[in-house]
């Protein structure tokens, strides 16, 4: 008898514990639940800044908002994105204006050698642009935040310093970076970045052309000890979310994202930057890499050479009723602005 009531006791204990347990994540649950894709790998710079926002929407709302991350390509790839957030299969993605070509006239104008040094300036600059034009080109989403890589530079085996020592050599590169080393007597070899490792170590490209926080990222500098600093085009991204998702949020929550979008671009771009820094420290150390400045005649030589890009983003811009003209303006104000480097 008395082990039966200790029995009852017990039960009635722990179903009261249950009950009790169970009804506070209901007190303290998330009202609004989202998913964020994105395509690089986890470390990379663009999912770095997707888990920073992540953190600072969930903290500013008190938890009202939590966010699910997907790096890695693990709900959405890199040209896929753009649909599946347009589709409702994730609520944000990140997306590379690059991977869309024609689908973004105006923002695609940062893909260009325009001068930027830094990713903070060049991010900046996309944001402000964007601002002020709220371009149609993204009518169907809404906007985030949008930022940029560092500026591409040389990584090779043997030293650059100048472009006669460029004629010819095997580079990979991606984009209109393939069509800036062929202006400039490089070959480039287009080639996916994971698949560049293996094509230096068997010699089918002597080096690279991308931003240097690859040097230590993919481990680089062990076979490209010669760093050559061009500064020409960066990459920029885009944070874009589902228009519906965006219409169903409550307006505070709306407010709290709003205003991370400019904090957001320049957050990345010093993120990016002091990457860069470390990564160039960290490949010195390690490898003792050389760092190479071009000869200023050879950086007015790469310029001349590039204007022909340049004058045919202008041609295709005017096509959807673009100032070209006026908008790169507007982009080296920006850069003046906001580069130190000036």
């Amino acid at each position: 008898m008395i082990k039966g009531k200790r029995f009852g006791s017990l039960f009635l204990f722990l179903l009261g514990f249950a009950v009790l347990f169970c009804s506070v994540p209901s007190l303290h649950a998330a009202e609004v639940n989202l998913s964020y894709a994105n395509f690089p790998p986890a470390k990379t710079f663009p999912c770095v800044q997707m888990e920073r926002w992540k953190q600072e929407v969930e903290k500013r709302t008190s938890g009202k908002v939590q966010i699910q991350t997907y790096p890695g390509s693990t709900l959405l790839g890199a040209k896929n994105t753009l649909r599946g957030v347009m589709q409702g299969q994730a609520d944000i993605g990140c997306i590379s204006i690059a991977y869309h070509p024609g689908v973004f006239p105006l923002c695609s104008v940062f893909e260009l050698p325009l001068g930027f040094t830094t990713s903070t300036s060049a991010s900046l600059a996309l944001w402000d642009l964007f601002q002020k034009h709220q371009p149609q080109e993204f009518k169907k989403f809404k906007v985030l935040t949008m930022f940029t890589s560092a500026p591409s530079n040389l990584m090779t085996k043997t030293p650059v310093r100048s472009l006669g020592d460029l004629k010819g050599i095997e580079l990979r590169a991606s984009g209109i970076l393939s069509k800036i080393l062929d202006s400039i007597g490089a070959t480039p070899v287009s080639m996916p970045m994971s698949e560049t490792p293996e094509a230096l170590q068997k010699g089918v490209v002597k080096g690279l052309f991308s931003s240097f926080d690859v040097l230590k990222d993919m481990n680089f500098a062990e076979i490209c000890r010669y760093e050559t600093v061009t500064n020409t085009a960066v990459y920029p991204f885009a944070v874009i979310m589902n228009k519906s998702s965006w219409d169903g949020l409550p307006d505070d929550v709306k407010k709290v994202m709003t205003d991370l979008g400019r904090e957001q671009a320049e957050w990345t771009g010093k993120y990016m930057d002091q990457h860069v820094e470390d990564s160039l420290a960290w490949s010195k150390e390690k490898y003792g890499i050389e760092l190479i400045t071009m000869p200023e005649a050879d950086m007015q030589t790469i310029k001349e050479n590039t204007m022909p890009l340049i004058n045919d983003w202008k041609t295709k811009a005017a096509e959807t009723s673009i100032d070209g003209d006026a908008v790169l303006s507007e982009i080296e104000t920006s850069r003046v602005k906001y580069d130190p480097a000036k």
